[in-house]
């Protein structure tokens, strides 16, 4: 029985996981510098450990509406391919180990145009929806001029 270890958090009141090899550390959300010309989804970079991390709004992406307030919500610092980025979530809330035998994979249609949804642990008394960090950088538009910009300033 093959079990996943995940980080995880809450968005808008629904709970999703990051596996844990991915993901780099939990930070509080700091002041972040804001980059003009930017993708909406883009809040800004901020210096984790002598390195300028790209801050991705997760709530705009998943939800199509942005963070009211920045005040005590949390970053999970994820490695992409190339590229440390930061999601800003509202909680991160626990590290489990969910065997392999309470994940099914996301058969429904909505779900197919979003392949960063690898699948769902259905728990006892609760829904994780599993999302891979780096697929779900690698789907956003604009991602190029991030990546460019995250270089030109390392």
């Amino acid at each position: 029985m093959e079990s996943n270890k995940v980080v995880v958090f809450n968005i808008n009141k629904e709970e999703y996981g990051f596996p844990i090899n991915q993901v780099v550390s939990i930070e509080k959300m700091a002041s972040v510098t804001i980059i003009p010309q930017m993708p909406p989804y883009v809040i800004g970079v901020l210096k984790i450990r002598d390195e300028l991390v790209p801050i991705i709004d997760t709530r705009t992406i998943l939800f199509n509406n942005s963070f009211e307030t920045m005040d005590n919500i949390k970053l999970i610092v994820t490695k992409a391919k190339d590229i440390t980025v930061g999601f800003v979530v509202d909680e991160a809330k626990e590290i489990i180990d969910i065997s392999s035998d309470y994940i099914k994979e996301v058969q429904l249609v909505q779900f197919k145009k979003t392949s960063y949804f690898t699948g769902v642990a259905n728990l006892q008394n609760r829904l994780v929806t599993l999302i891979d960090p780096a697929m779900l950088f690698d789907s956003l538009e604009g991602k190029e001029d991030i990546k460019g910009h995250m270089l030109s300033h390392q």
